[in-house]
């Protein structure tokens, strides 16, 4: 493969084939992406010598995880934070396999996956990329105090089976699926953490405003940063406001009792370069989804955590945010209260219908299907990007029946949360569940629904419909496959890693199909 790169992971990859110039469409370079490759390589490599000695710790799996974490598309940028990741994961797998007394093995190269048979490349990519998606998940537990050990031995066993020849086509489905099973666990146990440290999210809504004084926005979706920053701004004057998957934050009782914590800013992440430009707060990016910053804006972005992006302050370890602070105030903000508008002119966005909301209404919900006067649940959630043709999941909701309840979770609600659908017996049409991996919760209700009507999760009123751009959604689209979901409508484009033989087997086996017209999908979905 005669390229100065290749990265097909995430939606807008060029072509819908692969980004293989000087630079993707994510915005990384070559050189930043062949060394992301080498930490893959470097982590598979680990990976082996772990399943191979039976010696992980948890600092095995923790550097596997954030290894994973920093791959991801939109996180990190920065080749010398890359370049010191992969140092840390070859030195730990020395040490780990001189204390198991096993050789190492013969460095894996993560371009010969890129270079394989097209099947074969397309399976093992699918348990990759999913593996980096769940990778991101773990993280966010891991920060929180909560992880699984069985979830961590499936890292190392996921990852080991790239480097291994002698798997079949049929064992690669199977570990695919598999991956989807451990994720169920993985958001399980993220949606525990969130919940035990944050409380149970309850609905509110959020204004589109950003008042005088100075202010920081935090985008991402570490809940822990902003429960960091929100201790340290307490009394300095300077108050926060969420950007993009952050906005769920608002619906935790421990983060919304802040009274600094003021309301949200912005679109979805992909607009954030124009919405950026002319803003006199400082920007905390805690995880993806971070655009290469305009000069115009770029000495007021920070970074933490596994983001990064050369010549970006980097906030450490010790998440001391003074520098934020400082720059926040030096700003000034605005000298009177600025509003600000969603995608379709809405001020008011609402969110915290988390499954525990959600099934804390369940008689009514199942009232009002028995009744007639809910026909329908649609699920039209998931990542937002720039490609055109996304503009058709807003027009999915403006055309769905007066009798449905759309769920959403994500970033891709932004298309249409701004907007006021009306309720349906005091049921809002339009429940925001969080963030992406929130995709959990809603994996709850349909389940209760199923129960309560007594029928299969196939079987009921519920449609998906989602849109995906990195790897956080690949390992959701998994997850539900696991579950044998099927049906599900996916979007703007199908992955360009996936082969015409393995679309064969999921449009087979699970009914998957690309999106076509609101119109004529919602006739087949109906």
């Amino acid at each position: 493969m005669d390229t100065q790169m290749f990265c097909f992971q995430c939606e807008q990859t060029a072509g819908c084939s692969g980004c293989t110039s000087s630079r993707g469409t994510c915005g990384k370079t070559a050189h930043t992406a062949a060394l992301q490759d080498q930490l893959t390589s470097a982590l598979v490599d680990l990976a082996r010598v772990a399943h191979r000695g039976g010696v992980a710790t948890q600092e095995t799996y923790h550097r596997i995880i954030e290894g994973l974490f920093v791959t991801v598309t939109n996180v990190n940028f920065d080749d010398k934070a890359i370049e010191t990741y992969t140092q840390g994961v070859r030195e730990h797998m020395r040490e780990l396999a001189a204390h198991a007394k096993v050789e190492l093995p013969d460095a894996y190269n993560v371009e010969t996956l890129w270079q394989a048979e097209d099947t074969l490349r397309s399976l093992k990519s699918l348990i990759l990329f999913g593996l980096r998606g769940m990778g991101a998940y773990a993280h966010h537990a891991w920060v929180l105090g909560y992880t699984d050990e069985s979830m961590n031995r499936f890292f190392v066993e996921g990852l080991a089976s790239l480097a291994d020849e002698t798997l079949s086509l049929d064992d690669l489905i199977a570990l695919s699926l598999k991956v989807g099973e451990v994720n169920l666990t993985c958001m399980a146990l993220l949606d525990k953490a969130n919940t035990k440290t944050y409380g149970t999210p309850s609905p509110t809504e959020v204004e589109m405003k950003i008042e005088p004084g100075p202010f920081i926005v935090v985008s991402g979706h570490d809940l822990h940063d902003l429960y960091l920053l929100l201790e340290q701004t307490k009394g300095t004057g300077v108050s926060v406001y969420t950007h993009g998957e952050m906005l769920p934050a608002h619906g935790y009782p421990e983060l919304r009792k802040y009274d600094h914590l003021k309301g949200h800013f912005g679109t979805a992440w992909q607009n954030q370069q124009k919405e950026f430009a002319q803003i006199p707060g400082a920007f905390l990016f805690t995880t993806n989804c971070l655009m290469p910053p305009r000069d115009s804006y770029a000495d007021r972005v920070f970074t933490t955590s596994v983001v990064g992006y050369e010549g970006l302050q980097h906030i450490g370890e010790d998440k001391d945010f003074a520098p934020v602070i400082a720059k926040a105030k030096e700003l000034g903000g605005f000298g009177q209260t600025q509003q600000f508008f969603g995608t379709n002119g809405g001020t008011v966005l609402s969110t915290g219908f988390g499954h525990g909301t959600i099934l804390g209404l369940a008689d009514t919900v199942v009232g009002a299907v028995q009744s007639g006067a809910i026909k329908h649940f649609f699920l039209v959630g998931g990542c937002d990007g720039a490609r055109s043709g996304r503009n058709y999941f807003s027009e999915f909701v403006d055309q769905a029946p007066q009798d449905s309840i759309i769920l959403t979770l994500g970033c891709g609600k932004f298309r249409f949360n701004d907007r006021d659908l009306g309720d349906i017996g005091g049921i809002p049409r339009l429940l925001d569940m969080g963030q992406c991996n929130d995709a959990y919760g809603a994996i709850q209700v349909a389940l209760a629904l199923a129960d309560a009507f007594k029928c299969e999760v196939n079987e009921l009123p519920l449609s998906l419909v989602l849109s995906w751009y990195e790897q956080k959604a690949v390992c959701i689209l998994l997850t539900l496959l696991h579950l044998g979901i099927k049906g599900i409508r996916l979007g703007p484009t199908l992955p360009a890693f996936v082969s015409p033989a393995v679309l064969e087997v999921l449009v087979n086996t699970f009914e998957l199909a690309p999106i076509s017209t609101p119109e004529d999908d919602l006739k087949a979905l109906m």
